[in-house]
């Protein structure tokens, strides 16, 4: 099957690898092993990616689950999950829209409160997220209140996780 690069048009070919997947949002997310049509002309890579509500069900699960407080990027990834506008999402939090965007834009750090509070709408709302509810929940002892950013790699392959340095 011939592949042809969405950037220029020119020929490209199907190869395996890692991807860096910008898409999400994150920009600390690796997609493992996947298909990537690589240009050799203009060097741009698009991942092909099955199961795409599945493999950001499993993002949002893990993103949820870190052991660190929320980063501006998690909770915007979190919001836009949940398909909510930030008025949406703030009267949620009982907070007010130009708070979640201050956060969203790590303007203003985000208070254990409010990222528990995140984690457990996201947990509750989430499409195919509550089975999660209960292990999220009583994990928010361990999460360290210091937001830090943490890698994260996917296997699309068996729809799993692990935390990577970033």
């Amino acid at each position: 099957m011939t592949h042809h690069c969405s950037n220029c048009g020119q020929s490209a070919r199907k190869v395996r690898g890692n991807y860096l997947f910008r898409e999400s949002g994150l920009k600390n997310v690796v997609l493992k092993n996947i298909e990537i049509v690589r240009c050799a002309h203009c060097g741009n890579e698009d991942p092909i990616i099955a199961k795409m509500n599945e493999l950001l069900r499993v993002l949002a699960i893990a993103v949820v689950g870190k052991p660190f407080g929320l980063t501006g990027e998690e909770v915007r990834f979190l919001r836009k999950y949940l398909q909510m506008s930030g008025d949406t999402f703030a009267s949620w939090l009982h907070t007010d829209k130009t708070t979640v965007s201050k956060w969203e834009n790590d303007q203003i750090k985000i208070g254990a409160q409010s990222d528990r509070l995140i984690r457990a709408i996201v947990l509750g709302m989430g499409s195919g997220l509550r089975p999660e509810v209960e292990h999220g929940v009583r994990n928010f002892p361990n999460i360290a209140d210091k937001a830090e950013a943490v890698g994260v790699e996917l296997n699309p392959a068996d729809l799993s996780f692990a935390y990577a340095a970033s």
